[in-house]
């Protein structure tokens, strides 16, 4: 039997959340490419460098509100729409050309760990369904989350950093899995971006930050550990967090 297993049967470590933008899918190139396309169609002037601070863990929706809002542009639902419609449709059209989704790697070890294991996994993001369904559909992980928390279940505020969506989350398992009792201390959250980190703490879920996206230094900080690549993460390393105080 491998030592981590070994090391995952004495935890109470009960499920795994991770985030999609940052963890599952390296798209932000792409995502604000297609945003600075958005904003010229409307005889805007984009700025790179806004879309980390301004749209990083947001919805598309959240991110084009704060972005037209700024360049003094009034918003409605119906003119969101249709350029979420614009947005998404080019975003699905632009990963179809591409031979090999951009998944990023140790992704797939991460998750056939936990299924060996028997750990559910939840899907927490502020990403479209649509969006979401296809890259998992394509990449064929769609059986490997047993909750997904997608755009549609939140509303703008109770996207990242709010806890909310963990919340939900935990709550979902617990329904689909009753015989868990899952509490936040049970879980672990997987995040690449500063707004998930926060989150998970603010919900209580100890959490795995990877440098995906910022400095390691910088996730550092914030995370209850760090590591810059997916297949650095080592259960048997963070096991110790999750064990009874009795086997300390």
């Amino acid at each position: 039997m491998p030592r981590w297993l070994i090391s995952l049967n004495a935890m109470v470590l009960k499920a795994l959340l991770l985030d999609f933008n940052g963890i599952v899918l390296k798209d932000t190139g792409l995502k604000g490419q297609l945003i600075d396309e958005i904003l010229i169609s409307e005889n805007l002037r984009p700025n790179p460098e806004e879309y980390f601070d301004m749209c990083a863990e947001r919805s598309d929706r959240a991110c084009l509100d704060r972005l037209l809002t700024r360049r003094g542009r009034i918003t409605t639902p119906e003119f969101l729409n249709d350029l979420l419609t614009q947005l998404s449709t080019r975003y699905l059209q632009q990963l179809a050309e591409i031979s090999r989704l951009p998944i990023y790697p140790g992704l797939e070890d991460l998750l056939y760990q936990a299924k060996v294991a028997a750990l559910p996994v939840a899907l927490v993001t502020a990403a479209a369904q649509q969006e979401v369904d296809w890259v998992l559909d394509k990449a064929q992980l769609v059986d490997r989350f047993a909750v997904k928390i997608m755009a549609n279940d939140l509303a703008v505020t109770e996207e990242k950093p709010s806890p909310r969506g963990y919340e939900i989350a935990i709550a979902r398992l617990n329904e689909q899995f009753p015989e868990l009792t899952l509490t936040p201390k049970n879980c672990l959250a997987i995040e690449a971006w500063y707004p998930g980190i926060t989150a998970a703490k603010q919900a209580g879920i100890p959490v795995v930050g990877v440098a995906h996206c910022h400095p390691y230094r910088m996730v550092q900080r914030r995370a209850n550990w760090v590591v810059d690549y997916l297949n650095e993460i080592d259960f048997e390393w963070i096991g110790s967090a999750y064990k009874p105080p009795s086997a300390a």
